[in-house]
């Protein structure tokens, strides 16, 4: 009894328990705290200073200022999680599907239209200040969320569809970094810039140039980087994107090179008839070659990107989400419930339906580029629908647009990427699960 038991809930965890999921629940549970008994103790532990100091200097400080823990998340947790997006990009755009211009034209298009008709549409709900400073909110499709989604509706999904998804939404990501570093800028100080953009133009040279590999040498530097930016007035998590962008995409050891390596240590291996469960140092060191080259196989960037997945997947997304996604719902109606929340809603949930499906629609029609195989007009009006599936980004950009300066209207806007993302998710799920064959798309690769 106990081993079937254990066997559904594994196969359960494995197939159905994705970062998306986990970011819903986290978000849930910040708004029953919100507005529980412990909210004051929630915000307080938000408002908390923290430090990592070596004598007067703290590296967690802004203007002379320690951060707070909402801070630290927001500005150094989420430098992580925008280091991965630069790591993705940068992979995406060598070889993946970014990487062949034609391929991507039509979700790259697609993501432009996602990006402006939801700025279009918020503007006509609230386009007086300071409402319509979060403009840019409902421009963001959150990937983890969005595949979460289409995940949950298994192999019936066409790989076409996941790749049309993947691409516009990391296009996605790109439109709002863009939007990050040029509209959330403050009070600039270039003498920090111009050492950040020195620091940076070292590392492409010593990645080009001198052929480091060592990921230790650029951690260590991107870490000052994400200093100097912090304190330069552009947001710090710019500088995660930029950094990854130096990041070696090739390793040390070629593929070839390494099975040459590795069936000579084989080959070579003292076999001793001892069975001892200690190894001989001779066998040790044999084994410590072998690591080493396999280490060395696998480049930076995808070493870095593979080890930071599960990190900030069920980590530093779940924290971010849980200080993030806190709406108060106590108090006047009118606070909770605002043009903003409304422009934000509308925006995720119409605008970007309208914009994706249209744009493709005219880009297909025009024949800039033709339907991916696997695709038709029915799958990708649901796909449009998931792209209203916005979070993470969109929470962030949020909190840049007002801050503890605007906290009805922060409060509105929570509520609206809340609101729009499960009313977008629910929709575009109930829609894929009518329209999409009830037969399973064969994978060869399983």
């Amino acid at each position: 009894m106990i081993k079937p038991l254990a066997y559904s809930f594994n196969s359960f965890i494995k197939h159905h328990v994705n970062g998306g999921i986990v970011l819903m629940v986290v978000a849930v549970l910040a708004m029953i705290v919100a507005n529980s008994p412990w909210s004051d103790t929630y915000l307080s532990i938000l408002d908390y200073p923290v430090s990592l100091q070596i004598g007067s200097f703290n590296l967690f400080s802004h203007n002379g200022e320690p951060m707070s823990i909402s801070t630290f998340i927001n500005d150094a947790l989420m430098a992580i999680f925008f280091f991965s997006v630069g790591l993705e990009i940068k992979r995406e755009t060598l070889v993946g599907e970014l990487s062949n211009l034609r391929q991507a034209l039509l979700p790259i298009i697609a993501a432009c239209g996602g990006m402006i008709i939801p700025v279009i549409t918020y503007f006509c709900i609230a386009p007086q200040a300071p409402e319509s400073n979060g403009i840019a909110i409902p421009m963001a499709t959150d990937i983890a969320f969005s595949l979460g989604v289409l995940g949950l509706l298994g192999k019936r999904v066409p790989l076409s569809l996941k790749i049309f998804l993947t691409t516009f939404a990391v296009a996605d990501d790109i439109g709002g970094i863009i939007v990050i570093a040029l509209f959330y800028a403050t009070h600039l100080q270039f003498g920090y810039l111009l050492i950040a953009g020195a620091i940076l133009a070292f590392m492409l040279w010593a990645n080009i140039k001198l052929e480091v590999v060592n990921k230790g040498f650029y951690v260590f530097l991107g870490i000052v980087v994400w200093y100097l930016f912090l304190q330069s007035g552009i947001h710090s998590t710019i500088a995660g994107v930029l950094v990854a962008f130096t990041i070696p995409s090739r390793p040390h050891i070629k593929i070839g090179k390494y099975i040459e390596r590795i069936r000579e240590n084989i080959h070579s291996f003292p076999v001793s008839n001892n069975d001892s469960i200690i190894l001989e140092q001779d066998q040790l060191e044999r084994l410590k070659s072998i690591e080493s080259s396999s280490d060395h196989v696998i480049s930076p960037l995808q070493s870095m990107e593979d080890s930071l997945q599960g990190a900030v997947n069920y980590f530093i997304m779940p924290v971010f989400a849980f200080a993030n996604a806190g709406v108060v719902l106590a108090g006047a109606e009118g606070d909770v419930l605002g043009s903003v929340t409304f422009a934000v809603a509308l925006g995720l949930v119409l605008g970007k339906f309208i914009g994706i499906f249209s744009f493709t629609w005219m880009t297909i029609k025009l024949k800039i580029s033709k339907m991916p195989e696997g695709m038709n007009w029915k799958n990708l009006a649901g796909v449009s629908m998931l792209g209203g599936v916005g979070f993470t980004v969109a929470l962030f950009i949020a909190t840049l647009s007002f801050g503890n300066a605007e906290s009805v209207l922060l409060n509105q806007a929570k509520l609206g990427i809340i609101g729009g993302t499960v009313i977008a998710g629910l929709l575009g799920y109930l829609y894929l699960h009518k329209v999409l064959p009830k037969k399973e798309y064969s994978d060869d690769n399983e």
